[in-house]
């Protein structure tokens, strides 16, 4: 078996006499033949070193064997530091005696003698690791702890599962070929091993053997580990390409980077791209794009809610941005979707929160500069001036676009979409004709309406045909406009101001055929963003 990042890195640490190391993870037998295989490997650690594991209810175990019976963690800290061999020591679920549903107050006796046993431990080469499903380490001994990553199982270890498991099936149960079988797998990324094997199994019951069909069940269990993040939620959209009216340029950007994660790209030598920061006016296209991206990559799209991040208890909040990002690196290659950004990132240079949002930003603005894996970040934002400015240099996002209130022919296009969109559902013979002189008289008369107000126009002056019992009418459509009053008019000065931050600092979202007003309308030019094409 090849020797894996973290048997590297645990090594390291070993090796150069760390005395304090922190594993969070859930899956604790993993972890722990982990830490067997790189205690036996002399290519990886030099002296000999056996692992004791000692846990509140079995006390010290080592090599299967009871060897101290224990459950006292004082007992438990002064035994490991008095052995005399070099040794490694996981001590299980400590994360409650530093202040795990304890509210704030760790217990300090326990903290004290841990940092009484560094000269000890320093000086005798041994190394405790505490194991824990939660990150939890008292402010007090954050210097003399060291973190160390546990990845989630990769392809190659949830296909040796999925092989173990069609070993016990009947030949006639397995109904996958090799592709659909690599496919199941890489479903199943983002599980840890044991809701894996649930995952297959409950698959292979419901099935009755192992399907293609097995690859929704798996997106089920894996939409519930996403929904116990706590901060991320799947979000599952029918929306389409052309279920976006206008926004051709950003959409254009976008086709060109499909598929920019697979082996065509590599052969390119291409990086898999960051993301993409789309500002603008309220209501006109941002949140759809990012819903309508999940179908048009036909990747996951994983919804993070900045509200949630922030945690009441000291600690959880930079708990709760490595886990959303965990959780989004294994399950990828997806799409991470940050809503109103900032909600989140605006007060971050603020000392009222005891800097909890500085150090979330700085983790969020590390992993984004860093990454590698291919999770594509999609910021919306509608008062990106109050972001700071580390977010918005070049080597963050890939791009950052501006969409502004729609053209009179990206109206023209909404109007299409919303219209024909409801009148194909409806059983009721309408009396509006769909076309181009209806729609250009449509748009002309809303000028200055973003997309969700021309959605809304079409829902009113439904309404009123539905109250009448007879089809819609063109003069329905009218009535419910003049009726309307625009964003922009309420909320000049504001867009106003945002068109003049994205003079030089976005791309404009409206491609230039749609920029390119008709001769003679009253429709007014576009105002923000910088003139750069991305076409077809």
């Amino acid at each position: 078996m090849a020797i894996s990042n973290f048997e590297k890195n645990f090594s390291n640490l070993v090796n150069a006499g760390f005395p304090y190391l922190y594993i969070q993870s859930y899956e604790e037998e993993r972890v722990i033949n982990s830490v067997l295989r790189t205690l036996a490997n002399r290519e990886l650690v030099r002296s000999p070193r056996e692992l004791y594991i000692w846990s509140e209810t079995e006390g010290f175990v080592c090599d299967g064997k009871r060897a101290r019976e224990t459950r006292d963690p004082l007992e438990a800290i002064e035994f490991a530091a008095n052995m005399e061999q070099s040794c490694v020591c996981i001590f299980k679920d400590f994360h409650i005696y530093f202040g795990a549903d304890r509210g704030t107050h760790p217990d300090h006796v326990i903290i004290r003698r841990l940092r009484d046993a560094l000269p000890v431990l320093k000086a005798t080469r041994k190394t405790i690791v505490f194991l824990s499903p939660r990150m939890m380490i008292p402010a007090d001994m954050e210097k003399e702890i060291s973190v160390i990553d546990f990845p989630l199982p990769n392809e190659a270890e949830l296909g040796s599962l999925l092989d173990d498991l069609i070993r016990g099936l009947s030949p006639g149960a397995v109904r996958v070929t090799a592709e659909e079988k690599k496919e199941l797998t890489r479903s199943a990324l983002g599980l840890t091993m044991q809701e894996a094997e649930n995952a297959f199994s409950r698959a292979i019951v419901d099935q009755k053997g192992l399907t293609r069909g097995a690859i929704s069940i798996i997106h089920d269990e894996k939409n519930q580990v996403v929904k116990k993040t706590g901060v991320l939620e799947f979000v599952h959209s029918d929306l389409g390409i052309r279920d976006i009216g206008g926004l051709e340029n950003l959409k254009n950007w976008l086709l060109k980077r499909n598929h920019s994660w697979d082996e065509r790209a590599k052969a390119y030598g291409l990086p898999a791209p960051k993301g993409v920061l789309i500002t603008g006016v309220p209501g006109c296209g941002k949140s759809m794009t990012a819903k309508a991206m999940s179908a048009i990559w036909n990747l996951p799209l994983l919804k993070l809610d900045m509200g949630k991040i922030f945690g009441g208890i000291v600690g959880s909040s930079e708990e709760n941005i490595r886990k959303a990002i965990q959780t989004a690196e294994a399950i990828a290659p997806s799409i991470l979707w940050v809503d109103e950004i900032e909600k989140g990132f605006a007060g971050t240079h603020s000392d009222g929160d005891s800097g909890t949002a500085a150090r979330v930003f700085g983790t969020f603005l590390t992993w984004m500069q860093d990454k590698t894996a291919p999770v594509f970040v999609i910021a919306t934002s509608n008062d990106i001036s109050s972001l700071p400015p580390e977010l918005l240099r070049k080597g963050r996002f890939d791009e950052i676009f501006f969409v502004d209130l729609p053209t009179l022919k990206e109206r023209e296009k909404i109007f299409q979409l919303h219209l024909s969109k409801r009148i194909r559902q409806s059983d009721i013979p309408h009396e509006i004709s769909l076309d181009e002189a209806t729609l250009h008289e449509l748009a002309a008369l809303s000028e200055g309406f973003s997309g969700a107000e021309i959605e809304q126009a079409v829902v009113c002056a439904l309404y009123e045909a539905f109250f009448d019992q007879r089809g819609l009418r063109k003069g329905d459509v009218e009535k419910s406009i003049r009726e309307s009053v625009a964003l922009s008019v309420t909320q000049r000065e504001q867009i106003l101001a945002l068109r003049e931050w994205a003079k030089t600092r976005a791309v404009l979202a409206t491609a230039r055929s749609d920029r390119e007003e008709t001769a003679g309308s009253h429709s007014r030019p576009i105002q923000g963003g910088r003139i750069i094409d991305y076409e077809l």
